[in-house]
């Protein structure tokens, strides 16, 4: 599989040394149960395809939402005065949308992308042990906060991209955040998002909305990639 051979990589938070003025920043952020390494294909795809800075960084299981928003608003603070976007998978998705709902807002983020990130929980959580997973079952302290808590955060657009075949995400539709736009697909798993070349584009094409009007930015480097029918 190739998320087994991408775990080892990028477990240091990696922030670019180089980022011109305005250029767009994107910060990936991972789900459980693996590193900022499984994102690296989509990363050089958003990298290649719309010219954007990207950043990093790696938790371990068990880390809680409160916590890891914690994490990436330190990330955050060593980024320059660019415009941001989130994307997460998974729990990374529920990470992104609470650091612009719950808390302190960083001005920065402009959107947020998530891809296949339990909003309502997962039922498959009653089945793991709660320290390796805690918060994301259904109805759970965290989760509702973030959901009570949308009107904070409802100037920052939001994409979610969900599976009818995440393995789990139990109900699927879970991952449809109850704002923003929405991008259903079929026959890709809960992994098999993040390398799903149709599945990098509609995240490319979201990251790009608007960005050349509302900064005034010009990707160096543009690849056309397909787009799911």
């Amino acid at each position: 599989m190739l998320q087994s051979t991408l775990m080892h990589r990028d477990l240091l938070p990696s922030v670019p040394s180089t980022i011109a003025p305005g250029q767009p920043i994107v910060v990936v952020l991972h789900g459980l149960f693996a590193t900022a390494g499984a994102l690296r294909p989509l990363r050089r795809r958003i990298e290649a395809a719309t010219g954007h800075a990207t950043a990093s960084f790696s938790y371990a299981p068990g880390s809680n939402l409160r916590t890891l928003v914690a994490r990436l608003r330190r990330l955050l603070r060593e980024l320059p005065d660019n415009p941001i976007s989130l994307v997460g998978h998974s729990m990374g998705g529920l990470v992104a949308r609470y650091c612009v709902q719950v808390g302190d807002r960083d001005a920065r983020v402009r959107r947020t992308i998530s891809l296949a990130s339990p909003f309502f929980g997962s039922r498959i959580a009653h089945y793991v042990p709660r320290a390796l997973c805690p918060g994301i079952e259904p109805g759970s302290p965290a989760l509702e906060e973030l959901l009570r808590n949308h009107d904070r955060g409802a100037h920052v657009p939001h994409t979610s991209i969900a599976s009818t075949h995440d393995q789990l995400v139990w109900p699927w539709h879970s991952a449809v955040y109850p704002h923003g736009q929405s991008v259903v697909v079929q026959a890709r798993g809960h992994n098999t998002l993040l390398f799903d070349p149709d599945v990098a584009a509609r995240v490319i094409e979201a990251l790009m909305d608007g960005v050349s009007v509302q900064f005034g930015w010009r990707p160096t480097v543009v690849q056309s990639l397909p787009l799911a029918s």
